[in-house]
């Protein structure tokens, strides 16, 4: 039998070990990526009388390529800025 914990730190709400024995390695990663978990203490792998601390590898795993952001057009966020304010003035 093979089953991940992956415990996740609330700060002073305390702390809920997540344990699921249906839940895979790929879903795991899946949940991390996509903020579903967050603030992680540790994931454990555990496999039949062994645990191992996975929780490197899967956030290794789970990181989002750094995409740099392309040319912002600041003074076009200006102008849009600008033109919201006007909306709400009184005539």
């Amino acid at each position: 039998m093979q089953y991940f914990v992956v415990m996740i730190d609330y700060g002073r709400r305390g702390r809920e070990a997540v344990v699921d024995p249906e839940i895979t390695r790929r879903e795991v990663i899946s949940r991390v990526a996509s903020g579903e978990y967050r603030n992680i203490s540790f994931i454990q792998e555990i496999v039949e009388n062994s645990v191992e601390d996975v929780t490197e590898a899967i956030l290794v795993e789970a990181a989002l390529p750094r995409i740099p952001p392309e040319e912002v057009d600041l003074q076009a966020l200006r102008l849009d800025h600008a033109r919201d304010l006007r909306k709400h003035e009184r005539t």
